[in-house]
């Protein structure tokens, strides 16, 4: 399977799942490029942006897991190829 660059968006909520999120990130470190992370502590929100470069599966794995987090939101667009 080809990889494909993607950018995933990250808004947590609930700051109580700040270490689960970096849990997961780091089990997927390996198709991460780049991540920017921002404390906007007047919403009392984090937003996290990550650049990947991996296959259609891996990035729907790391997606679905922490979309199945309760408390942050989380979308994801890939290159068309």
């Amino acid at each position: 399977m080809e990889n494909r660059i993607g950018v995933i968006g990250i808004i947590i909520e609930d700051l109580t799942f700040i270490a689960e999120v970096n849990e997961i990130l780091h089990q997927y470190g390996g198709i991460i490029v780049g991540r920017m992370g921002i404390p906007y502590k007047e919403k009392k929100v984090n937003v996290i942006s990550l650049i990947v470069d991996g296959t259609t599966d891996e990035i729907g794995a790391l997606t679905g897991k922490l979309g199945k987090l309760k408390g942050l939101s989380v979308k994801s667009a890939l290159s068309k190829k």
